[in-house]
């Protein structure tokens, strides 16, 4: 199980295929497994980077408490060590905030970004009462409960729910708290305008609750491309993942091309 340490934390990742190289980021208590079907099927076209943050799945305890700043710092700790310059960052969910954080932090060692699902800011009360209740289950130390929720909503079959939940579940509960509680705090829509590089934006038809992020991300990003995958809610990596990875293969190969001109 390949590993890399950073600062004491033993960080899990995975790489497969060759290529422009994409990082995958999860959200709170989901780990790499989440982006399966991406590994799978964008590794035939391009570098695909998977990991575990700090406190799920596959990586140890964090001492530090998890911040996005410090999330986007491991990425670019885990490119170094893979020695390699320049990225697309993709997130799902709160994950895509923590690839906007990335491309303000580190705009050099970004080509792009995908976004998937993804907000700058929790804005709406209902978001904020599933986060806080994701907070107060962790208080509880429940963190089965979580897994076999959250594992539930993502897969669509039932051997991917045993591998959501599996990997779910060696999580570090204080962790998880952690993550749930900093996107609850997180805004950098008032700096969305200073990200000039090209970022897709996919969500759900259906998700209507996250059409209002996908339109203020739309509306600030200054180059952008918005997409909406019909038939589906939030899950799109998971339970519309051919459309996500046909998108995607898309927009790097408009956008990586020009980058490889550059």
């Amino acid at each position: 199980m390949p590993v890399t340490n950073i600062d004491g934390v033993d960080l899990y990742y995975h790489v497969r295929g060759k290529g422009i190289p994409i990082v995958f980021i999860h959200p709170p208590l989901l780990t790499s497994m989440n982006f399966i079907y991406q590994v799978n099927e964008l590794s035939n076209h391009f570098k695909v980077i998977v990991f575990d943050i700090r406190g799920h799945g596959n990586s140890s305890f964090s001492e530090k408490r998890l911040t996005y700043p410090l999330i986007s710092q491991d990425i670019k700790r885990l490119l170094d060590h893979l020695k390699i310059d320049q990225v697309f960052i993709c997130g799902y969910s709160t994950g895509g905030s923590i690839a906007l954080d990335f491309l303000l932090t580190y705009p050099n060692r970004s080509l792009g970004g995908i976004l998937i699902g993804a907000l700058s800011e929790v804005m709406d009360k209902s978001l904020r009462n599933k986060i806080n209740l994701g907070v107060r289950l962790a208080d509880w130390r429940a963190l089965k409960v979580l897994a076999l929720s959250v594992s539930s909503t993502n897969s669509n079959t039932r051997h991917l729910f045993r591998d959501l939940y599996s990997n779910a579940i060696k999580g570090k509960i204080e962790n998880i708290k952690q993550y749930y509680q900093y996107s609850l705090q997180y805004n950098c829509t008032a700096r969305l305008d200073q990200i000039k590089l090209p970022v897709l934006l996919l969500y759900g038809e259906k998700d209507r609750a996250f059409h209002r992020y996908a339109q203020l991300l739309q509306k600030k990003l200054p180059v952008n491309e918005y997409i909406l995958i019909g038939d589906i809610t939030h899950q799109l990596p998971t339970k519309a993942a051919g459309s996500v990875n046909n998108f995607i293969k898309k927009f790097i190969s408009i956008h990586g091309a020009k980058n490889e001109e550059n």
